[in-house]
């Protein structure tokens, strides 16, 4: 189990347990840990031990280590008896059986297990209570035909049908694994057999017991390669961990697909093994398709910026060498050393082109505009997991076409919040004349309030909901946040950075078909 000092650290109240409320605080109160207070959190500091491939926690140990989330551990090739590239039934069952062997003896030894339902692989512990799910039948569901599957104005019912009854356990124990485990997927009355099934996620997971809903991930032509659900190939099921209303990641979406490229989500309901397990968020998946449709093209370079506690992975020019760059962004593309190459000398010009070369220097490498517009959407929307807080979670592309790269939002759930570990903050009611209750907090060093803006709801006359938003400036004065940092430093660019943001303001006083929608339109209000 973790040492004393860490959970020390997250259990405020001292009652032995990190309940929920301690959870939203965990960033501030992992700050208490920072002894040196150079923003970063070292092993010692942390007073706990991770074994790095040792059983008993996640399969091959903390991903990342403990700056962040980084690869899934290859479990595939070591198993892969006939060599065709995924495990069958019996494969995957001993497969299954070792890594449970593994997480059991790393139990009885007292290895470290991650929080969540008794970690990963770790089958018998965590279970809820919970009541009995309805039955629910294909023939029992509207089917939508041919109508686009991010379709926001309807949500799909999806069938997933494995083809064991412990289907929960099989997943848990090979999360963060290569391993996908079948089933058979119907929508709209076709089948989709041979999907690829895993939990995906970080705290989302973690912080979900089983029987609750989990994020998954289907890879539909995880066998048949051309198989595809109205062109896509993959989803992303996601339980919108910490928002009851699961209308966040959706409104970040809406409002930032009118002046950035973004990807595409909405809502689907989805039934496993017969049962109905309620209403998940459907995010698009980074991928070839989804960047063929935000840039017409296919072929540049992407990479995921997984999530990193010690906020290192925000474009911070460390060195010229490769290796001290992987463990912070996650090639998803082919390997290309060009595009490593590229990565660093954007890291390296942010933080060495003077001041007044910017706009001639930096414009070549990015779209100055979009990225202003993509800082400012996480302001207005308060992004507590993003670049501007976390100076992770979120995606690179870079174009085959230019070589310019952009910023793409990722895991928007945390977002549109009145208060949590960053302070005040969010929307606040509805009313005529209204105002709010403050400004953005700290997140590591308090902030000014910032007066409430009273924004117009659309078509009712005389009334506004009260938006209660961050410092406009929060994070410029951060050196590890270099998009901020030193453009902001720029009087131009700060002054377009802030146009930018009152526009996002009065796009989201106008409303959802309000004027000025352009989705997915780069460079685009």
């Amino acid at each position: 189990m973790p040492s004393a000092p860490l959970v020390d650290a997250l259990d405020t109240n001292g009652d032995g347990v990190i309940d929920a409320a301690e959870i939203e605080a965990a960033g501030a109160s992992l700050l208490t840990l920072d002894r040196d207070k150079d923003g970063r959190l070292s092993r010692d500091e942390f007073g706990l031990v991770m074994p790095m491939g040792g059983p008993g926690g996640f399969p091959g140990g903390f991903p990342g280590g403990p700056g962040g989330m980084g690869q899934d551990r290859e479990v595939v090739k070591d198993y892969d008896t006939d060599g065709d590239g995924r495990l069958n039934d019996e494969e995957r069952a001993t497969a299954r059986a070792a890594l449970e062997s593994a997480a059991a003896e790393g139990g009885r030894r007292g290895g470290f297990m991650p929080f969540g339902p008794g970690g990963p692989g770790r089958p018998g512990g965590g279970a809820v209570e919970v009541a009995e799910r309805a039955r629910v039948k294909p023939e029992d569901v509207e089917a939508f035909g041919d109508r686009e599957l991010y379709d926001p104005t309807i949500v799909r019912t999806l069938f997933l049908t494995f083809p064991n009854d412990d289907w929960e356990l099989e997943l848990e124990t090979f999360y963060r694994t290569d391993v996908e485990v079948p089933a058979t997927l119907t929508v709209d009355g076709k089948s989709y057999p041979d999907v690829g099934v895993h939990f995906r996620g970080n705290t989302s997971y973690m912080m979900a017991q089983r029987g609750t809903k989990r994020p998954l991930n289907i890879s539909i032509d995880d066998v048949h390669k051309e198989q595809n659900l109205l062109g896509y190939r993959t989803l992303n099921l996601l339980n919108a961990a910490g928002d009851p209303s699961l209308m966040r990641e959706y409104l970040y979406y809406e409002f930032s697909r009118r002046f950035v490229p973004a990807l595409k989500v909405n809502h689907v309901r989805l039934v496993i093994n017969g049962e109905d397990w309620g209403v998940y968020v459907n995010s698009q998946q980074f991928n070839k398709d989804s960047v063929e449709e935000m840039f017409g093209e296919r072929n540049g370079a992407r990479w995921k910026v997984p999530a990193n506690l010690s906020g290192s992975s925000s474009l911070l020019y460390t060195s010229d060498q490769v290796e001290d760059y992987r463990d912070k962004y996650l090639l998803k593309s082919k390997e290309d050393p060009r595009a490593w190459n590229d990565l660093i000398a954007l890291c390296r010009a942010l933080q060495e082109t003077p001041i007044e070369r910017q706009e001639e220097e930096l414009g070549r490498m990015l779209d100055l505009d979009e990225i202003l517009k993509f800082l400012a959407l996480e302001n207005v929307m308060m992004d507590e997991d993003g670049y501007v807080t976390r100076g992770s979670d979120f995606y690179i592309y870079q174009e085959a076409r230019n070589g310019r790269f952009h910023l793409i939002a990722h895991d928007n759930n945390e977002t549109f919040k009145q208060g949590g570990m960053m302070g005040p903050g969010g929307f606040g009611e509805r009313g005529r004349g209204r105002r709010g209750f403050g400004g953005g907090g700290g997140g590591g060093g308090a902030m000014p309030a910032v007066e409430s803006t009273a924004l117009p709801v659309p078509g009712v006359d005389d009334e506004t909901i009260v938006y209660n938003g961050w410092d406009p400036l929060r994070g410029a004065d951060n050196p590890q946040r270099p998009l901020l940092n030193r453009l902001l430093a720029n009087p131009t660019l700060k002054a377009r950075y802030l146009e930018h943001r009152q526009a996002i303001l009065d796009e989201i006083g106008s409303g959802p078909g309000g004027p000025g929608r352009k989705p997915n339109a780069p460079g685009g209000h």
